[in-house]
């Protein structure tokens, strides 16, 4: 069933927040927003050919109850995050942001950023070769942003997630995994590296996105790879490390997928209102700092 804005919150009882006019019902940890005409990354995989702007998606969350959001920077427009902070600042309570940054970037440039509601930084690797973590982030940045208190979101395929994540746990950086960590469609649960992502979950460094479900699927909506990839990851990271995204506006897969859809889904599949209420409120306010307290 999907809650409208004016039900009550789809996680049992509100979670209250200082900071907000009203307490937080629901957080959806994975969206994008954009238009058509932005500088684009000179390396892109695909871009779409219609817009999503951030009015578009508030009335998603109105419409279905979901008190706030987190928006990540689409790869396709690179480190250009000029769209994605102005969707922040017009939005300060209800949103954060997670961007995408140079390898180098100075201090005072991340510094702006964590003033417009940035908490993170996004690797999205899938696709690119293999290389050291200086790389994609030199070891002077990597500082800064452990030094903000933000966390890195890695985006890449299960089977190369162990080699991405190991470095950054090693210097003390909290992760997030994208999308249930990619495992190949075709293996599911069954990719060895998707078990061991599992074993890196039990570092209680590591929180992962349940989120576009039919990323890890072939030909349907991902659901029964997601009811058994939420049965082994919440017996490895619980609750308290999984956050739902409902990947709006749901890139190459704009056809098949839908806001409510994806909210629907996560509804059946976390029927416990404990589950539901961690998975898709709790956990996430309190990572995201939506809420008095960043209890991580």
């Amino acid at each position: 069933m999907i809650v409208t804005s004016g039900a009550a919150s789809v996680c049992g009882d509100a979670v209250p927040c200082a900071r907000e006019p009203s307490a937080v019902t629901a957080i959806d940890a994975h969206a994008h927003v954009f238009e058509r005409g932005l500088p684009l990354a000179a390396q892109r995989r695909y871009v779409p050919d219609y817009d999503a702007p951030l009015a578009a998606y508030l009335a998603q969350l109105d419409r279905c109850g979901v008190s706030h959001g987190v928006l990540v920077q689409p790869s396709f427009l690179g480190t250009d995050c000029s769209y994605l902070l102005a969707a922040l600042r017009s939005e300060p309570q209800r949103l954060r942001g997670v961007a995408v940054i140079e390898p180098d970037c100075r201090f005072d440039t991340l510094a702006a950023m964590a003033e417009a509601g940035v908490v993170g930084i996004r690797l999205n690797l899938i696709g690119l070769p293999d290389a050291p973590l200086s790389t994609h982030i030199a070891p002077a940045t990597l500082a800064h942003v452990r030094e903000l208190g933000w966390h890195v979101e890695v985006h890449a395929e299960a089977a190369r997630i162990e080699r991405i994540v190991a470095p950054l746990l090693e210097r003390g950086v909290e992760v997030v995994v994208d999308h249930f960590g990619r495992p190949a469609p075709g293996l599911g649960v069954g990719d060895p590296a998707f078990r061991r992502l599992l074993d890196m979950t039990r570092s209680r460094q590591v929180w992962v996105k349940v989120s576009a479900a039919y990323r890890n699927s072939v030909g349907d909506s991902g659901e029964a790879f997601a009811r058994e990839a939420l049965s082994l990851l919440k017996e490895a990271a619980t609750v308290e490390r999984l956050m739902w995204g409902s990947d709006w506006p749901h890139t190459q897969f704009e056809a098949s997928a839908s806001f409510d859809a994806t909210f629907g889904m996560a509804q059946r599949l976390f029927s416990e209102e404990a589950e539901r209420r961690a998975v898709l409120c709790s956990t996430a306010a309190h990572f995201y700092g939506f809420c008095e307290a960043t209890v991580r």
